[in-house]
């Protein structure tokens, strides 16, 4: 059986359920940060787990506008979008009464190096600006390296980090596909020696003694501002 508490740190092959079109733009490295209410209780790879809702077309545009907006600010005008966002159906009962559905059909990885705060993600300027916008939740996890599997597996999902199940691990170990992010993002570590160091408040000191605070694009920009309100909506239906 799959662990699914995420509170006592037990996690030898996390993974983490999400709703689309988030699970597949994370996967596609289009996303590079997945906000939480809660810290990041895992670094290294985590497997992403599309959950059975069916995106609205509406949420769909919203996030891909929000992402080319974004995007726009380090120069890319051109993002490839997934063509699907792939969904399983419904097959079982409700597990849990959130988000979670008895059976999914995506999963791949990506790896997670850290977790910080969205106040020091908006105002970290060693990473592209474009990526700092996207701090929109109090804790903001810092995702790398990507993957997707060739083949879809079906399996169950629960709410949190949870741990994957054997079986379907070692299926999944052996579809990786690598994909190649349009702007991929290998964020700085402020301590080089200790490769997990990003972690809420790590980077308050260096923004308070001596990092300007970026200006925030929501100001100059209304078509930016209005793909974040946008995304807002979009999350706000969970």
């Amino acid at each position: 059986m799959a662990s699914r508490s995420r509170g006592d740190g037990n996690y030898r092959n996390p993974c983490l359920t999400m709703h689309q079109p988030w699970a597949s733009l994370l996967v596609y490295g289009i996303k590079r940060i997945e906000g939480r209410s809660w810290p990041s209780p895992v670094t290294g790879r985590l497997w992403i787990h599309a959950a059975g809702k069916v995106p609205e077309p509406e949420t769909i545009k919203a996030m891909e506008d929000f992402y080319r907006q974004l995007y726009e600010l380090d120069g890319v005008t051109d993002l490839k979008f997934p063509e699907h966002y792939p969904v399983s159906r419904l097959i079982g009962p409700v597990w849990l009464v959130v988000m979670l559905r008895n059976v999914i059909e995506f999963c791949c990885c990506v790896e997670v190096v850290g977790c910080v705060t969205s106040e020091e993600l908006t105002s970290w300027e060693d990473i592209p600006q474009g990526a700092r916008p996207e701090g929109l939740t109090p804790f903001c996890w810092l995702c790398e390296q990507p993957q997707k599997l060739i083949v879809p597996f079906e399996m169950r999902g629960y709410q949190g980090v949870y741990n994957l199940e054997k079986r379907i691990l070692e299926g999944a170990l052996r579809g990786l596909s690598p994909i190649e992010a349009q702007k991929p993002i290998k964020f700085p570590f402020p301590d080089p020696r200790n490769r997990f160091s990003l972690k809420p408040g790590s980077l308050t000191n260096r923004i308070k003694n001596g990092l300007k605070t970026s200006e925030t694009h929501q100001d100059s920009s209304p078509n930016l501002k209005a793909a974040i309100a946008g995304a807002r909506t979009a999350a706000n239906q969970f």
